[in-house]
């Protein structure tokens, strides 16, 4: 099968092996791949990861032990746990100690024409939502694990400094719990998409850096961000940490402790509530596609996910 791989560099496998069934697996035909930044920063070495790159995906059940699976549009929860433990038993898989995570620790990504995943990890999609909609689900779960974790009061300031994909999902996200949100980026029509559905945004050359935010969500992907994160968080506010990013970078801790700021550590969310976000319509993702490749033009995708212009990039497999 075709399958992009990478180790020790990223290219197109036309002749990958295919997925090995396995007792409780699903296997899902791909249909459409989201390039999301986690995957760049893997081809820098975080998790040093190798293998088949991906973890966000819309396909169909081709195989399954469970007979009303097969033939559906399904997405897929990527953390795999060993069903054993206490944090399996309390459903959170994605911190499973023996975990397996699609596409980014010890279990093949789904950039490819096939995935195999466990079946319970499946969810099937609504009629009314689109493949191009469905392969959001996996980052704006991740957005609405914000609100699983954390109580943000409506009069309480919150703050989104980061205008990519994960940014931008992230405010069009809590900006449905009525919650008084600013979107900061460096992009004017990035910061558009938000804006054009009721996101109040600013460029961050415009921001006056001062301890004004109650709630600050570093989604920048980049060191810097962390920096002009704490210098926004009011003393006793909270810190919300999203960007996973390989490059490494020592830091004032001092502010932190004599602000008494609390810091969250926020990834996986669960994929039911976006699910029926997307399913009710609640928000828009279409307008954060930038572009649409066909898998035999993957490597071509992946640089344009690198450009400042894109957003969104999303890759078909026929």
């Amino acid at each position: 099968m075709k399958a992009v791989v990478f180790d020790n560099g990223l290219r197109l496998d036309n002749n990958y092996p295919m997925p090995e069934h396995k007792k409780g697996e699903a296997l899902i035909k791909v249909n459409t791949i989201g390039i999301c930044n986690t995957d760049y920063e893997i081809t820098l070495g975080y998790m040093g990861y190798k293998g088949i790159l991906g973890h966000e995906f819309t396909g169909v059940v081709e195989k399954a032990e469970n007979k009303d699976l097969i033939g559906k549009r399904v997405v897929g929860e990527i953390n795999c746990g060993c069903g054993e433990c206490e944090w399996c038993a309390q459903g959170l898989e994605r911190h499973c100690f023996n975990r397996t995570t699609l596409g980014i620790w010890k279990r093949e990504g789904c950039f490819a024409e096939y995935v195999s995943l466990p079946e319970k990890n499946l969810l099937v999609i609504p009629d009314n939502v689109s493949d191009e909609e469905a392969v959001f689900t996996e980052p704006l779960a991740a957005a609405l694990e914000i609100l699983e974790q954390v109580h943000i009061p409506p009069y309480k300031k919150v703050i989104v400094l980061g205008d990519g994909k994960l940014g931008l999902i992230i405010a069009l996200a809590l900006s449905t719990a009525g919650l008084d949100i600013t979107l900061v980026g460096k992009h004017e029509e990035k910061l558009k998409i938000a804006a054009e559905q009721g996101v109040k945004t600013k460029l961050l050359s415009e921001l006056k850096i001062e301890k004004a935010y109650d709630f600050v969500v570093e989604a920048t992907g980049s060191i810097s961000g962390f920096e002009t994160s704490v210098a926004l968080t009011k003393p006793r506010g909270t810190l919300i940490l999203k960007s996973t990013i390989a490059a490494s970078k020592e830091f004032n801790l001092a502010p932190i402790v004599v602000d008494e700021i609390t810091i969250v550590g926020s990834r996986c969310g669960q994929f039911a509530p976006a699910l029926r976000m997307l399913e009710q319509k609640r928000i828009d993702v279409k307008p954060l596609i930038s572009d649409i490749f066909d898998i035999d033009a993957s490597i071509a995708a992946f640089e344009r996910n690198k450009e400042k212009s894109s957003v969104k990039v999303l890759v078909k497999v026929n």
